[in-house]
């Protein structure tokens, strides 16, 4: 975990986000951009921002990445009129739900002035319902991860088929999944795995992009180098695992298996426990228990037509959290002071 705002060195960037008020704002966004990857680091959050840029306007969905900008503003003005722990605040705490809503949201909707306000509504809920779910899971010393997120995005969704004036844009038909067709169950060359390896990061932010995928890498070795050396390793032995169980090879190229896997793997490796073979294997048996989980979400969610988002990496990690098995926990704590997804 990287130090938190309020301890910071007064030289530098820190020194001046700490005496302008409108600097300090953005450093706290910056903070909760790079906090979806537990990293509480204002650089990592400003290169994963430029990475979203970048894959949303290579996909010629500019939206996608404004609705970020706004999404990690509102979730964090929100903490703040809610009176938040300013600590949560200040690490960012408080945006990483409501960047998430907003990456989201218009990958799955039209661009029309009501996903706006949409976008807005959700960052709002998101924040509410961190400090609820934050709340209720301090008892068990686990954090909320991005389950306020994923709620909150969730509801939006479902809420859409029954709201004429939301179009729809991007989410799946709502119908019972069936098993991959043998044609797509095909191996991978290096091009393509290389493409999978990297997608599975950017898809962090549901973006489909390689080169937005080694900027995510740079943002994480900025703060942690195991962190980017985790979410690499995560994402590699997801595909793995997706290909051995016979997973859609084009889903794998596209990431769509690897997401949560990341998360995982950056998780349990290194914002739990100290990186150490223990801890190494007990983090690779997490991954793979995330692309099962995977598989099983897809088939269970695509009856209700909605994607499963980051659902299958929050069930693992409370999974494997709660159980605080004795791996020399380096952060295991409550809420407040810990570093969150």
């Amino acid at each position: 975990m990287t130090a938190d705002a309020t301890s910071a060195p007064a030289g530098g960037w820190a020194g001046l986000a700490a005496r302008n008020p409108a600097l300090h704002f953005i450093d706290i966004c910056l903070r909760g951009a790079g906090q979806v990857m537990f990293q509480n680091n204002a650089l990592t959050g400003l290169l994963f921002l430029i990475g979203i840029f970048w894959g949303a306007y290579r996909a010629h969905m500019p939206a996608v990445a404004w609705g970020a900008l706004v999404g990690v503003a509102v979730g964090t003005l929100t903490a703040c009129l809610l009176r938040a722990p300013r600590a949560n605040i200040n690490m960012g705490l408080h945006g990483y739900n409501g960047i998430l809503v907003g990456c989201a949201l218009p990958t799955f909707f039209a661009p029309t002035p009501l996903l706006w306000a949409y976008i807005v509504a959700g960052a709002v809920f998101s924040t509410i319902l961190m400090l609820a779910i934050s709340s209720v899971l301090r008892t068990w010393k686990v954090s909320a991860m991005t389950g306020p997120f994923v709620i909150t995005t969730w509801f939006l969704m479902l809420a859409a088929y029954n709201f004429g004036n939301i179009r729809i844009d991007g989410l799946p038909r709502p119908s019972i999944a069936v098993q991959p067709p043998l044609s797509d169950l095909f191996a991978l060359d290096l091009r393509q795995l290389v493409k999978a390896a990297f997608t599975g990061v950017s898809q962090v932010f549901l973006i489909n992009n390689v080169v937005t995928g080694v900027i995510f890498l740079i943002g994480l070795a900025v703060s942690s180098i195991w962190a980017a050396v985790f979410a690499l390793a995560g994402s590699l032995l997801a595909v793995g695992t997706a290909l051995l169980l016979g997973g859609g090879s084009t889903a794998i190229v596209a990431g769509l298996f690897q997401f949560s896997a990341v998360l995982t793997a950056i998780g349990l490796s290194t914002t739990f426990y100290k990186p150490g073979w223990r801890v190494i294997l007990y983090a690779f048996l997490g991954v793979i228990f995330t692309v099962v989980a995977q598989g099983a979400l897809n088939v269970l969610l695509h009856v209700y037509g909605i994607p499963t988002l980051t659902f299958p990496f929050v069930i693992a990690a409370w999974i494997f959290l709660l159980p605080n098995i004795d791996l020399h926990p380096a952060s295991h704590q409550s809420e407040p002071a810990r570093p969150a997804v």
